[in-house]
């Protein structure tokens, strides 16, 4: 079984084509809708390997969801990548600063995503 990774977007759309992205790589995916879920999925779930997460979503932004995990030694190894719409420099440098490993722009290359994944979590 491959490795596990958590897609946290508001859009099931863009969750099922990042799962379908994934699952045909090897990867298991686990998602949840907002950084809400995100976070309950964290610690909740054993051995996830990476977090792919929007920006823009309701309850709790990708930023916030990156700020909190970044503060809660439990849960702040997993490495994280954006995935959106947004491409400005300054919510760039925000998520980077939080602790996100990389950023990719909707809509995403499938090949671009799973070499991302592969690098980060392996």
């Amino acid at each position: 079984m491959g490795k596990k990774i958590l897609v946290v977007d508001d859009s099931r759309t863009i969750r099922q084509q990042v799962s379908f992205t994934l699952s045909k790589a090897g990867y298991v995916v686990v998602e949840a809708e907002d950084g809400v879920g995100g976070i309950e999925k964290l610690r909740s779930e054993e051995g996830i390997a990476m977090v792919i997460s929007d920006v823009n979503m309701p309850n709790m932004d990708g930023l916030e969801m990156v700020e909190t995990i970044g503060k809660d030694d439990a849960i702040n190894k997993v490495p994280i990548i954006m995935l959106t719409t947004e491409g400005s420099g300054d919510l760039i440098n925000r998520a980077k600063a939080a602790g996100a490993k990389g950023w990719l722009v909707k809509p995403f290359e499938p090949d671009q995503l799973i070499a991302a994944v592969t690098k980060l979590a392996g």
